[in-house]
């Protein structure tokens, strides 16, 4: 996973929002969408793909809890709590709603986001995200319960928590509540069923979900259930992609993948009904 750390951007501010000062930055003009990155990273995450889409749009790049220049606290890592910041963030900002994009982690977070505050989402995306934690392959899952902080010495994760980080000295203390949070089971089958959010669901042909579990997390939304018409009458407003090529570690960084699959989706007029 590789990333840079942008360590004096004017653009950055900070919102009070669930009790954290959370780290924003805003880019471009247009309809807001919020892009929340994957574990252990950063806005950064996004560089090969945010400047396209703010072009188009007010993009809205968050340091999720604990991450980057968002300081870890005495709260614990959990999901629900980082959706709330984002829906806290939503209304700090003065804005109705917004758009989510999120990957991996950041796609957990915007998922529960809509759950848990529909009302402040328009359209969401979720790459590379289970809906469950079962979704993920068996040694990814292992892989959670075992990381340490010295995993990642040496490592550009390391290094740009070191560089932006209100206080780097919390770096094992921030690896170990994400290491809890990670081992947390989960299964949002019936909330995700119930869902009304138009929503793009984006996975890699050799991610750490296998494909199929992307075309459960469809189905769940009424997707591919039954031949959409001749004319696209049974079309919902949900849509799946499944890139070529692309694993979770490189998905963030093919825009030329992306992009293609994104724009449309989020620029659609919304007309159509689960």
């Amino acid at each position: 996973m590789l990333m840079t750390a942008n360590t004096n951007n004017p653009t950055g501010k900070y919102a009070s929002v669930n009790g954290i000062n959370l780290y924003y930055e805003i880019h471009g003009t247009g309809k807001p969408l919020i892009m929340l990155h994957g574990g252990f990273g950063t806005f950064e995450m996004f560089t090969a793909l945010s400047p396209a889409l703010a072009l188009d749009h007010q993009v809205i790049g968050v340091d999720l809890y604990g991450h980057g220049r968002t300081a870890i606290t005495d709260r614990p890592i959990r999901f629900e709590q980082m959706a709330d910041d984002i829906a806290g963030l939503i209304h700090h900002l003065g804005l109705e709603k917004a758009d989510l994009l999120g990957y991996s982690l950041g796609g957990t977070v915007a998922l529960q986001t809509a759950i848990r505050h529909p009302e402040r989402v328009n359209k969401l995306v979720v790459i590379s995200t289970p809906f469950k934690r079962t979704g993920w392959h068996p040694e990814i899952q292992t892989g959670m319960t075992s990381i340490a902080p010295e995993f990642f010495l040496g490592t550009p994760i390391h290094d740009a928590y070191m560089s932006v980080a209100p206080k780097p000295e919390d770096f094992p203390g921030f690896v170990a509540k994400m290491k809890e949070a990670m081992s947390q089971d989960y299964d949002w089958t019936e909330l995700v069923s119930a869902m009304r959010t138009p929503t793009l669901i984006i996975a890699g042909d050799s991610d750490a979900l296998p494909p199929s579990h992307a075309v459960e997390f469809f189905n769940l939304l009424g997707g591919g259930l039954k031949d959409a018409g001749w004319n696209g009458e049974h079309l919902i407003p949900s849509q799946l992609a499944i890139l070529p090529g692309a694993t979770h570690y490189n998905i963030f960084f093919r825009a030329d993948l992306l992009l293609p699959v994104l724009s449309p989706f989020l620029d659609r007029k919304q007309a159509m009904n689960k």
